[in-house]
């Protein structure tokens, strides 16, 4: 409650601290809806669920034939894992992985469908009480918000309520993704991550090409790159730089002929 800021909330945390060391028992019940299982939450049992949960994504995310682009690429390094080295799933976990990664990048219509399709305000719900709660949403759109003179970065502006019902809309013209009518396509971050698609699929063609037991370690790697390309906006792009640059040389020892040895298994 430092100089009067958030007093109300500071308020509640500590009335739940005093609870939680008076009746730990019935605290845990209060908050057992917060941290009931949901399907973000949900951890994938076997590559096939894995894959599965991801089709689905990607058809919600823009269509079914953009989900079978996805399905078609692990199942094509699947069966060449198979041929190389028998009951490995390495490769095609990687793929299945972080090819959905970098299809499903969150652009302006992900975003509004991930607010408008009623999983948040199931969230919300489930999280905090009451029916007064009033949403104000923080958000940078490109094609209006102000760049600031020190950071160069695009300021966020601050929307109420009625953004939710815009969002709403702005989901339903997910199918302009990508076209020439996609008026958010233009920008240098939707350029650059429908050319990591491309790369990626490349990177993938090259790599099943060459695959054998020897390089598989590398191939997995190099499948791999995509988890260190984190966080939105210049934050991205600084991973970007680091993310290529650890790219390049792994491919170049791939493309030498390089092989390491098998990976251990990888602890429970």
């Amino acid at each position: 409650m430092l100089n009067g800021e958030a007093v109300a909330m500071n308020l509640k945390a500590f009335a739940l601290g005093r609870r939680a060391a008076h009746d730990p028992a019935q605290l845990a019940v209060f908050l057992g809806a917060a941290k009931a299982p949901t399907a973000a939450r949900h951890i994938s049992a076997s590559l096939d669920e894995m894959i599965e949960r991801r089709v689905a994504h990607l058809t919600g995310y823009q269509n079914a034939a953009y989900a079978q682009r996805y399905a078609a690429l692990v199942r094509k390094v699947r069966a060449e894992e198979e041929r190389v080295l028998p009951g490995s799933t390495r490769l095609a976990e990687a793929v299945a992985r972080y090819g959905f990664k970098l299809m499903a990048y969150k652009d302006e219509y992900e975003v509004a469908r991930l607010y408008s399709d009623g999983s948040f305000l199931k969230q919300v719900a489930a999280t905090f009480q009451g029916e007064d709660l009033r949403f104000n949403l923080h958000l940078a759109p490109p094609l209006l918000a102000k760049v600031d003179p020190v950071t160069g970065q695009l300021r966020k502006m601050t929307f109420g309520p009625w953004m939710l019902r815009a969002m709403g809309v702005l989901a339903k013209l997910k199918g302009l993704r990508g076209t020439p009518f996609d008026v958010f396509g233009y920008t240098h971050e939707r350029r650059t991550e429908r050319r990591l698609i491309a790369d990626y699929i490349a990177l993938v063609d090259e790599l099943t090409g060459k695959l054998s037991a020897g390089n598989l370690p590398l191939a997995v790697a190099l499948a791999a790159i995509p988890e260190k390309i984190r966080g939105f906006g210049h934050v991205k792009e600084r991973h970007l730089v680091q993310a290529k640059a650890e790219e390049a040389d792994l491919l170049a020892r791939f493309r030498a002929g390089e092989t390491m040895a098998p990976m251990a298994e990888a602890a429970e």
